[in-house]
């Protein structure tokens, strides 16, 4: 997890974003809100798989929050699960401007 400034937070996710883990994403996402943290950027990079539970989720997290959620660099498996859901316009990534930022920060 990065707190890249008062307003924002990364969170980093690794392995399987299914039915044991989606739980533990929404915790942290719900956390980080509580914290003060509007945006929230997930970064999948080193997301294996994304099921249903790990869908669901995200749209959890989307609705709990008042600010953006954006989800970094997705691998085609999610991303085709996104546009089937119709999420992948919901949970957008960031402009390139501010996605290249956060990275430089990480």
């Amino acid at each position: 997890m990065d707190r890249l400034d008062a307003g924002s937070a990364r969170l980093r996710l690794v392995g399987e974003l299914d039915f044991d883990t989606a739980p533990d994403l929404v915790e942290a996402a719900a956390e980080l809100r509580r914290d003060g943290h509007l945006e929230l950027q997930l970064d999948f990079a080193g997301v294996s798989l994304c099921d249903s539970s790990g869908l669901s989720a995200l749209v959890m997290i989307h609705r709990a929050g008042r600010g953006p959620v954006h989800l970094l660099d997705t691998n085609g498996q999610v991303r085709q699960l996104l546009a089937r859901t119709g999420l992948a316009e919901l949970l957008a990534a960031p402009p390139r401007a501010a996605a290249d930022d956060a990275r430089a920060a990480g």
